[in-house]
């Protein structure tokens, strides 16, 4: 029990001792929790800056069949030893795994809690599954810019053209139609912004700007549609209107006028006997018959 006692006594002796207002040893602010869970007090070269540092170190990292020795800091992370392999090893540093005795290395872990030492050897490899990662997150980020971009442009240009068909709409309430090459150009190029925000490829909040993009742009489509129904149906008024006013250019006919007959034309028979000669027409037989009640005999 005495050895135990004495361990106890070491770990909670005065000087170790924290509290929280700062009389009875260091301050909370001036800890830290190293990895593992163990709360030590932070490296002086964070708690004063102008403090003496500690020399650095030599560590020699082997990758593939070459070897590169690298003065660092000890108290430096493996992520800050990883970025200053990125340019000797031509590897992006979030693409590297760093394993120091048999176990791979956290960015975040320290060195001198690793017992990383003057002299200590690492093994540097390739991480496969971090690169495809970036990559497609590079990918990722690369058609989100593009797609941003793409939409920016297309909603200028549905601006401008949005204005167009407010002035169409404005010439047609007042002189109550428009020009319909007017309103199939300002169509055409309505349904070209539809097929240029259909190849977008976008996700989350670019989806949801495409999708209310494209139903502005129909909802345009519809506007233009129905200006050129009302146009071509008073056009096509008009054009009766005009041709009954030919049909009956003095007006209303009068109460007492009787409409006038058209003469028949002759047929081909009439005409044919018309043409017949007088003296070549039958002539009818004014001989009137005899009827008697006298019957022949015969012997």
């Amino acid at each position: 029990m005495e050895p135990m006692k004495s361990k106890m006594n070491k770990m909670f002796s005065p000087a170790t001792k924290f509290s929280v207002d700062g009389k009875g040893g260091p301050k909370v602010e001036d800890l830290e929790i190293r990895p593992g869970g163990m709360l030590v007090q932070k490296r002086n070269a964070e708690m004063n800056p102008s403090s003496v540092s500690i020399p650095p170190i030599k560590v020699r990292v082997k990758y593939g069949s070459s070897y590169h020795e690298i003065r660092i800091s000890p108290q430096a992370s493996f992520g800050e030893l990883k970025k200053m392999l990125a340019e000797p090893t031509k590897l992006h540093h979030l693409d590297q795994k760093l394993i120091f005795k048999n176990k791979e290395r956290d960015s975040k872990e320290y060195l001198d809690v690793a017992r990383v030492k003057d002299g200590s050897k690492l093994v540097l490899e390739e991480d496969i599954v971090s690169r495809e990662r970036r990559c497609v997150e590079l990918l990722r980020n690369a058609n989100a810019e593009k797609s941003s971009k793409s939409l920016a442009e297309i909603n200028l240009e549905v601006d401008k053209l949005a204005g167009q068909v407010t002035a169409l709409e404005a010439t047609a309430s007042t002189a109550g139609k428009v020009a319909e090459t007017d309103v199939d150009n300002l169509t055409e190029l309505l349904m070209m912004k539809l097929i240029k925000l259909d190849g977008i490829v976008a996700e989350g909040d670019l989806k949801l700007q495409r999708r209310l993009q494209v139903k502005r742009v129909q909802k345009y489509i519809g506007i233009l549609d129905m200006l050129k129904y009302q146009s071509s149906k008073s056009s096509s008024n008009g054009a009766k209107i005009q041709l009954q006013q030919q049909e009956n250019p003095i007006g209303h006919m009068p109460r007492d006028s009787k409409p006038v007959q058209k003469q028949r034309a002759p047929s081909k028979l009439e005409k044919s006997v018309r043409t017949i000669p007088a003296q070549q027409q039958p002539q009818k037989h004014s001989e009137s018959v005899v009827v008697t009640t006298k019957w022949e005999t015969f012997d």
